[in-house]
């Protein structure tokens, strides 16, 4: 039943635009990036390019690999917390928009199978994005030349991102639930980069590391630094955001 589910929905994106322009807007920030580094790099350049204007301020800013890793780490992380409220929102909102809930839900299948198909093509969706954008950083990392680019260190870099970018993969659920709740995709998308804003706010305080959203943040800075009650804390998020969606399809009122 699984694999009915997933295939139908890996049909369904076939003649899609979205994942093509959550592509192009992942694309968008290493190449934003590298722009910087390569302006740390070559600042007299840059100013006669215009490019390093009287009010830039780029003190604190390395151009190194291991500063491009920590901030591919934060696209993945912070990055993908909207990104991904973005991608279920589209995912479980079409059947509204499109008006195929009503024959999606009355179907003699269980509706948590077709949360679990949607969640499986969004990971999938998901992890191709994040592969694309370590592709491109490679590349770029190698265009500018960055020091510390040892074999050793792109590997440790596919780590950090792929934590970063699973952690965040974790708290994406609740945007799926938001979407079923309200019918609608925009409550999700503001769902998520409202929690976005919420675990910057929050990650500097002292609760950061009983935040989800907060511990995103945190993990995609330093992995490290998150500490095992705050990865039960990611896990149950999850847990609770795919059963709410689960409920919402099983005992709510839906056309």
């Amino acid at each position: 039943m699984i694999a009915q589910v997933v295939s139908t929905e890996f049909a369904k994106l076939k003649r899609s635009v979205v994942p093509w322009v959550t592509l192009g807007a992942m694309m968008l920030a290493p190449g934003g990036i590298a722009m910087f580094m390569w302006i740390v790099q070559h600042p007299e350049t840059a100013a006669s390019l215009g490019l390093l204007g009287t009010k830039a301020n780029l003190a604190g800013l390395e151009a190194t690999w291991p500063a491009f890793v920590g901030y591919l780490a934060l696209v993945a992380g912070g990055g993908g917390i909207g990104l991904l409220g973005f991608v279920l929102a589209y995912l479980f909102g079409r059947e509204y928009a499109e008006g195929t809930a009503k024959n999606l839900l009355a179907l003699p299948v269980r509706r948590g199978w077709f949360v679990l198909g949607k969640l499986v093509v969004a990971l999938a969706w998901w992890a191709g994005l994040v592969l694309v954008v370590f592709v491109e950083g490679i590349g770029l990392g190698w265009l500018l030349d960055l020091p510390g680019r040892t074999p050793a260190a792109i590997a440790a870099a596919a780590g950090t991102i792929a934590v970063s970018a699973g952690m965040s993969f974790l708290v994406a659920p609740l945007a799926a639930w938001i979407t079923v709740a309200t019918r609608s995709a925009l409550g999700a998308v503001g769902f998520a980069f409202g929690t976005l804003l919420l675990g910057d706010l929050l990650g500097h305080t002292g609760w950061a590391g009983w935040t989800p959203w907060s511990i995103v943040l945190i993990g995609s800075a330093d992995p490290s630094a998150v500490a095992w009650p705050s990865l039960v804390v990611l896990v149950l998020t999850f847990a609770v955001g795919c059963a709410a969606t689960v409920a919402q399809l099983e005992y709510a009122d839906n056309p």
